[in-house]
């Protein structure tokens, strides 16, 4: 299952038979102050909740 790590939001549709790809990507963003690989929805990347590392 695919969550993003900053809005705790699960992205699991489990209605139907057809396979929902969430909109999840690994980018590496700075958490305490460091950079890290993380999986953050491009909702928060859209947003500004997530600072990335250059």
């Amino acid at each position: 299952m695919a969550k993003c790590e900053f809005c705790d939001v699960s992205h699991s549709h489990r209605r139907s038979n057809r396979t929902w790809k969430p909109n999840v990507k690994r980018v590496k963003a700075i958490v305490d102050g460091s950079p890290k690989h993380v999986y953050v929805c491009t909702r928060c990347l859209r947003s500004g909740k997530v600072t990335r590392a250059v």
